[in-house]
């Protein structure tokens, strides 16, 4: 599989995310990539004024998605991102979204969200409740997890255990102190602990730490970027998975049962 990382800062106005991802897109497709993987929240970002977003959302039906599944037609690259729709008591969900072929063939609501380092991602969204689904791609199995979900080991674990030969994360990855050897460590850590590869792609710009990379299931970064819009590409191969696999087979070794979610 070849996957793409599409890294960019995302503006407070919707149509002109619109087309940075399908630009975007257009050179990932002329890249040969099979996978293209943009940050969180791709529809729009107001630092200024957080509250905008939440009379910016749209249901997945909107234009903007819609806009994206037009340029996703007609053609096999698989293209992950996350959006903010529209949800109960005047609040948001953070949802991961994969467009194939002018469909959406998956989507996850961001099970854990950031509510950490005195920022409360809570106050505007509401969490997801359900575990997200594997994709096929290049015949490769995808698990999908939204940026904060990567400081748990559970759900990485789990997405391995139900067949995820890659994990992919879009984020927003907030700067702050340590937060860059955070980032770096908790990648490497997901992909070695699940002998998975794991595709992050961190948005950039004023606030955000950018790096977006790709782990093999060994730990080795095979791909990474700086702190700057860009596009870049890691191949992912099925031989490497395998021997990773073979020896260093802690999935067939563990002692624990198969995490699952809290009833709340």
């Amino acid at each position: 599989m070849r996957a793409a990382m599409g890294q960019f800062a995302v503006s407070s106005e919707w149509q002109e995310n619109i087309v940075t991802c399908r630009d975007l897109m257009q050179r990932a497709r002329t890249g040969g990539a099979d996978l293209l993987l943009l940050p969180e929240a791709v529809l729009m970002q107001d630092r200024e004024h957080p509250d905008r977003i939440l009379q910016a959302a749209q249901p997945l039906d909107g234009p903007f998605v819609s806009a994206l599944l037009a340029e996703s037609a007609e053609n096999s690259l698989t293209t992950i991102m996350s959006v903010h729709v529209p949800a109960a008591a005047g609040k948001t969900q953070n949802v991961l979204i994969a467009l194939r072929n002018g469909r959406i063939i998956a989507h996850y609501a961001k099970l854990h969200l950031y509510d950490a380092f005195a920022m409360q991602e809570s106050q505007r969204v509401t969490a997801g409740s359900t575990i997200p689904p594997l994709i096929e791609v290049a015949g490769m199995k995808v698990g999908l997890m939204t940026c904060y979900d990567i400081r748990f080991p559970e759900l990485a674990r789990r997405l391995a255990l139900d067949g995820a030969e890659v994990l992919v994360l879009p984020a927003a990855w907030v700067r702050g102190p340590q937060k860059e050897r955070h980032w770096a460590l908790l990648t490497a850590t997901r992909a070695l602990e699940n002998t998975c590869y794991l595709v992050a792609t961190g948005e950039c710009g004023p606030r955000n730490i950018g790096n977006s990379m790709t782990i093999d299931p060994l730990g080795v970064t095979i791909a990474q970027a700086a702190e700057s819009a860009t596009l870049i590409f890691a191949d992912l191969e099925a031989e490497r998975l395998a021997y990773a696999r073979r020896i260093l087979p802690v999935l067939e070794n563990r002692r624990f049962a198969t995490p699952q979610l809290r009833q709340e």
